[in-house]
């Protein structure tokens, strides 16, 4: 008897934690879903895919490289539309997390507009200057 109770309780408890998790996900989901002003068949969509189980694993890794590209930024000093273009190329899905830190930011350096028109010594200066953050 004590045992069946045991199992009760503790089946109980993992529902419990299971639904707090899946309240949080809603929570956030439902958020998103608003500020993306998504209403009908779009938004149920959306919310199917955004509670989906699959979805926690690129959450997951989302944050984690908003967390990396927020750090980078800082680390840099950026500031308005250079942040805005730094945080876009690093957030997009060209930006391979298996590339070293300097590979990425040789990378930023050579996608940013000016330096694809900047020839010769102009060129080494910008990408020495845009290499070592300032």
């Amino acid at each position: 008897m004590k045992k069946l109770i045991l199992t009760i309780l503790m089946t109980t408890f993992c529902f419990s934690a299971h639904a707090v998790t899946q309240q949080d996900k809603m929570k956030t989901c439902n958020a998103d879903a608003s500020k993306k002003s998504l209403a009908g068949d779009a938004r149920k969509a959306f919310m199917k895919d955004c509670l989906s189980t699959k979805n926690d694993a690129t959450m997951h890794s989302q944050q984690d490289k908003m967390k990396m590209c927020n750090a980078d930024a800082g680390k840099k000093e950026l500031k308005g539309d250079e942040r805005k273009a730094f945080m876009k190329n690093c957030l997009s899905s060209k930006h391979d997390p298996s590339l070293t830190a300097q590979q990425n930011k040789m990378k930023a350096c050579n996608d940013n507009p000016k330096a694809k028109t900047l020839k010769g010594d102009e060129r080494k200066a910008f990408m020495k200057s845009c290499l070592s953050g300032n």
